[in-house]
């Protein structure tokens, strides 16, 4: 080997050699490439085969029969199915060349279940039969309508629990959990929320002590004072009142609330003392203080009834009478003062009167051992009431030796009561046990069931005083006779008080009480607005009933058909209904009326106004709000002249939960809230300084107006419907007369109230027959009605409703011809002559104030007063609330400085007060509106003075509106000329 061809490391340095192995590769290269031209040759020839084959396939056949071959260009060729050949020529498909869909999108969207409620899947198992409660319910004499009302968290909820155990078969982790089941909280909210926001009912099937079997229709009611709207349409259904308060916290506001309410309605209250409980494990008092704040709590809810019912001895409610029951429903046990002396007899085995003994375990009665015997008066001093001894010391007992787990001393004392636990029950934490062990002893709820039916009206025995109360027709028309007889043959009748969404919250059930007739799935009937009349039957549609339904909270039973007495969920019949409505069979020959409208104790008076976030969404946005107005009985929705949707609520956790509502399941977009405001009012405080008039544009008419202030509380009882001009003229002018103390001129001259029927204003026809053509004025009556009350829905600061203002018609000429003398001339006259009449009479605005009632320690209730004292709020009274360490703060403070005031108040109390606000009363803000010489400055706070023309000038921008109020707007060249007469006068 020659050495120089190679270098030191071995490699080859010497000339280029043939044959290389880079050569080899590329030759190797150069023969796969030429086989792969032959296999890409071969795979070309047998597509074009292919291609051949599907032209002779899909050619087309000349008039000699031969198939026609054609050249298929590659764009032409079919490589994939067509759209609609996949999906159907039904389905509508697009085709988009670009993607212009984001990344975070997906491209067809997962479908997402709402879940407005917690509802069961499976109906639960209950005691009885679906065919039982059917059977029932068609005799109204075995069925009671019960509304369950009383203060928040007071209890009404866990009364429905209790109840509910024991008529239907529960899970086992639902009666061994020591959280409450809340089982009518149906709504996600409220169960997070820890409070009811709506009123759930429930039909349940409950036994007397005699074994005999009801309907008990119960409705569970809010206890929050936000929430009251769904009270009302609660008593409007029910025929009598279960009020439910608290043992330690006695009567607090909305128990106040209720009261009233249900004294207005004629309803027949019975009362369930709750939580006795707490005496014993809470507040620890010896059970003869124990008696003396249980009777403490009866004697406060009497003295309300007394208030409200205008001393009627009827609904005072007494535990000797039976009306009065006591429990705790998270023990699970309930007795009235029979109930208890039942038990008595039947542990003991006494032969004895168990009502005779009742009537003596309440009051200043004490038993004498040596003479055995029951006296008034105290043997010793030692000596304890019937009721301590023989109730409270036992209950006292029980809960001492179940909460003090010692196995053996409670098996003793189970066995004196005859009572057998399961030997796991021992092994249970204590609230189960104490539960399943007070069960045991006391029963069922027999003693509750029976006050019920011995102080409730049946559905028939009701259903006088409802139609007398309810019904705006004739109490002498054929139909007011078969709802007194809640005759089931009788012309179909239904009330709808409430509308429950469905869970897909795109429409809605009917929820009401039939007072005659059947209803069954199939019926063709006609559903009847707020708005029909007998004259006008525009707010009127026909409809057909789907379905038929029992309410159960979270399931529903469906039924053949509901008879009159009975309350029932109808399918298909709310296309048209916003609030409440009558439902009437299709075809009734006689003159029906419509059921009136729910009252309500508050005011919506807290305004949002909302857009949605995408401008595109608005039509989605409206049709939510619709349905908004459909779920909440006191929402109102509106949209105003600047084009903004209004929507006005109780409170800040009313419109939390709407909002909420609203973007998750009714409207499903996202929507833009402005800062909330309040709703104002105007009014005048003086008489105006002259008479004003105004000409219709023909120049042929002339109205000549005064306004002046209403007497005091008059708005008031016109609004709550103590006066009504549907009552005769005589009645009208004599309560007028003795009220008010107004001349027999005045009384018999009241035309009409605005802005609507039952309206705070009052038109009043002052006009002499010597001076004005009576004929002539009462031809154009109805038209000048129309003008005032529209001017008094939109008052002329800054378009809010006029309120407390009595306007006088003091002189009018009008044209003889009818055709000069028509609404398009004289409504717009009249309404301008309010206004001219309103502002010569000093207005002034009204704002809205709430009631506000706190519950506090005592080391708090200074810093309430400062909290207050820097929202233009005070107090009116702080008292200790009895036999507790709490203190009750009553307090005013004006809506619009609310916001934010309850995280305000636990700030600076570090979160131990509560507090519940309701509207209460209108009052005028300070300072003169119409005061040009005010400058308000940016970002300041005004002072109290200039608070009236602040709050105008910001009401009229948000509005679209001038910061100032025109005068040439409302007052005529004549007018103007004598106002500057006046004027002139006035200098020299």
């Amino acid at each position: 080997m020659d050495d120089s061809l190679y270098d030191e490391f071995g490699n080859y340095i010497g000339p280029e050699l043939s044959g290389s192995e880079d050569e080899e590769e590329e030759e190797l290269d150069e023969m796969a490439e030429a086989e792969d031209l032959e296999e890409a040759e071969e795979a070309a020839n047998r597509r074009m085969d292919m291609t051949t084959g599907l032209m002779e396939v899909d050619g087309q056949v000349d008039d000699e029969g031969n198939l026609e071959t054609a050249v298929v260009l590659h764009e032409d060729k079919k490589y994939y199915p067509t759209a609609d050949e996949v999906y159907g020529k039904e389905t509508e498909t697009l085709v988009m060349e670009e993607d212009a869909q984001p990344l975070e999108v997906p491209i067809i969207a997962p479908i997402r279940p709402k879940k407005a409620e917690m509802l069961e899947q499976q109906p639960l198992k209950t005691n009885y039969s679906n065919e039982f409660l059917a059977g029932l319910m068609d005799n109204p004499e075995l069925v009671r309508n019960v509304a369950v009302v009383g203060h928040l968290h007071h209890g009404k909820t866990l009364l429905m629990d209790m109840l509910v155990e024991q008529t239907h078969d529960l899970r086992y982790e639902w009666r061994n959990n020591e959280r409450p089941l809340r089982y009518t909280d149906t709504r996600v909210d409220e169960q997070s929320r820890g409070i009811s926001m709506k009123s759930t009912p429930m039909s349940l099937i409950l036994e007397a002590s005699n074994g005999k079997s009801f309907v008990m229709n119960m409705l569970d009611t809010p206890g929050h004072v936000n929430f009251n709207d769904e009270v009302t349409a609660a008593m409007r259904l029910a025929d009598g009142v279960l009020l439910v308060v608290d043992a330690v916290e006695g009567v607090m506001l909305v128990t106040e609330k209720a009261i009233k309410q249900a004294c207005q309605e004629g309803l027949p209250i019975c009362l369930l003392i709750s939580k006795v409980d707490r005496l014993i494990t809470e507040l620890k008092v010896p059970p003869t203080d124990a008696y003396f704040k249980l009777r403490h709590t009866i004697d406060e809810v009497n003295s309300l009834i007394q208030l409200h019912s205008g001393n009627n001895a009827a609904l005072q409610v007494d535990p000797i009478k039976g009306n009065v029951a006591f429990g705790a429903c998270q023990s699970g046990w309930s007795f009235t003062l029979l109930s208890f002396a039942q038990l008595y007899c039947d542990v003991y085995g006494a032969a004895m009167d168990p009502k005779q003994f009742a009537r003596r375990l309440w009051g200043d009665i004490y038993f004498q051992p040596t003479t055995r015997k029951f006296k008034r008066s105290q043997p010793d001093k030692t000596s304890e009431r019937t009721f301590v001894q023989y109730i409270l010391t036992p209950l006292y007992k029980i809960y001492s030796q179940i909460l003090g787990e010692h196995e053996s001393s409670v098996k003793k004392m189970l066995d004196e009561f005859g009572v057998y636990l399961k030997p796991s029950t021992f092994g249970k934490d204590v609230k189960p046990f104490l539960k399943d062990a007070c069960s045991q002893i006391f029963g069922s709820a027999t003693g509750l069931v029976d006050m019920m039916i011995a102080h409730v009206p049946s559905s028939k025995a009701g259903a006088a005083n409802k139609v007398a109360r309810v019904y705006s027709g004739p109490q002498s028309a054929e139909i007011v006779g078969h709802i007194k007889d809640c005759n089931p043959r009788g012309p179909l009748l239904v009330h709808i008080a409430k509308l429950y969404p469905k869970q897909d919250c795109t429409t809605f059930d009917a929820f009401g009480r039939v007072f005659s007739g059947t209803v069954k799935a199939g019926d063709r009937v006609r559903v009847l607005g707020e708005g029909f009349t007998p004259e006008d039957e525009e707010d009127s549609a026909a409809a057909e009933v789907s379905k038929v339904w029992a309410y159960q909270a979270r399931y529903r039973v469906p039924l053949a058909k509901a008879t009159a007495g009975n309350w029932v969920l109808l399918e298909g019949v709310d296309a048209t209904i916003t609030k409440t409505a009558t439902i009437i069979q299709e075809i009734y020959e006689d003159e029906v009326h419509i059921f009136k409208p729910l009252q309500f104790q508050t005011q919506s008076v807290m305004k949002i106004a909302t857009e949605p976030l995408n401008p595109s969404e608005l039509p989605k946005m409206v049709e939510g709000l619709r349905k908004i107005n459909k779920s909440y009985p006191l929402a109102i929705t509106k949209v105003e002249e600047s084009g903004e949707h209004a929507i006005l609520g109780t409170g800040e956790i009313y419109l939390d939960s709407l909002m909420k509502d609203l973007r998750e399941l009714y409207a499903e977009v996202e929507v833009k809230v402005a800062d909330p405001v309040v709703s104002f009012c105007e009014t005048v405080v003086e008489t105006s300084s002259l008479k004003c008039f105004a000409e219709t544009p023909n120049k042929r008419n002339k109205v000549t107006m005064i306004a002046e202030p209403l007497d005091q509380g008059l708005a008031v009882d016109i609004e709550t419907g103590k006066i009504s001009l549907d009552r005769p003229n005589k009645e009208v002018s004599e309560w007028f007369q003795d009220k008010y103390s107004w001349d027999l001129l005045a009384a018999r001259s009241v035309w009409a109230f605005g802005p609507d029927k039952q309206g705070p204003n009052v038109l009043l026809d002052d006009t002499l027959p010597a001076e004005v053509d009576k004929n002539l004025l009462r031809a154009i009556k109805g038209s000048i009605t129309q003008g005032f009350q529209w001017g008094s829905r939109e008052g002329p600061l800054c378009d809010e409703p006029i309120r407390n203002v009595k306007f006088k018609i003091l002189d009018a000429a009008v044209a003889s011809e009818a055709l000069h003398r028509g609404g398009g001339q004289i409504i717009p006259t009249a309404r301008r002559v309010c206004y001219s009449a309103f502002l010569m009479a000093t207005p002034r605005l009204m704002e809205p104030v709430y009631y506000v009632e706190i519950q506090t320690p005592a080391d708090c209730i200074q810093a309430i007063y400062t909290v207050l004292a820097k929202r233009r709020g005070h107090v009116t009274q702080d008292r200790p609330k009895p036999g507790t360490p709490i203190f009750i703060v009553e307090a005013e403070l004006p809506v619009i400085e609310s916001f934010g005031f309850e995280s305000d108040l636990r700030y600076h109390t570090q979160g131990q007060a509560f507090c519940l606000s309701v509207f209460d009363h209108w009052q005028i803000v300070p300072g003169d509106p119409l005061d040009r010489t005010v400058t308000l400055r940016p970002l300041e706070p005004a002072p109290a003075k200039d608070l009236a023309r602040e709050f105008m000038v910001k009401t009229r921008r948000r509005k679209g509106m001038s910061e100032d109020v025109s005068i040439n707007k409302f007052f005529d060249d004549p007018m103007l000329l004598e106002l500057a007469r006046q004027d002139a006068t006035a200098i020299y």
